[in-house]
């Protein structure tokens, strides 16, 4: 079976000028849990989720740090505050989007993409056409085929 088989094709999107806001309020309506945000051409620029909206309202966790004779130096975390202070500043889409997105294609094994949803600790995966976005596959699409 192929992402294609079990993919859904009627994909919730937004675009990077989307209000965090606008975002919150597709995900409630919607059940969702996240979604790709999308330029004009349908290419997905990132994804947003639940988790990306929580750092609106956590304060970052300080990296671990050690002060030797004044100076601090981080050896722990810092780039997880950077990423979750950026995303507490956030005001749009594509502010608080993470931009490193992990897709498929439409001719890929589902078992492929199990394997990397389980592997990257995702609940859902774009799937592509070329560059193009296509279709999603959420963990539920996955349960859905036992069914099947």
């Amino acid at each position: 079976m192929l992402a294609k088989d079990i993919m859904t094709r009627d994909v919730i999107t937004v675009g990077p000028k989307a209000t965090v806001r606008e975002i919150a309020e597709i995900l409630v309506n919607h059940k969702i849990s996240g979604l790709p945000v999308v330029d004009d051409e349908g290419r997905v620029l990132g994804m947003v989720s639940e988790v990306d909206l929580m750092h609106k309202e956590i304060a970052p966790k300080l990296p671990d740090a050690l002060s030797i004779l004044g100076a601090i130096i981080y050896y722990n975390g810092l780039k997880e505050y950077q990423e979750a202070f950026r995303k507490m500043a956030a005001s749009t889409a594509e502010e608080i989007m993470t931009e490193k997105v992990i897709a498929v294609q439409l001719e890929d094994d589902v078992s492929q993409v199990g394997e990397i949803m389980l592997d990257k600790h995702i609940k859902r995966v774009p799937v592509l056409m070329g560059d193009k976005l296509a279709g999603i596959i959420s963990r539920s699409d996955m349960v859905k085929m036992l069914l099947g």
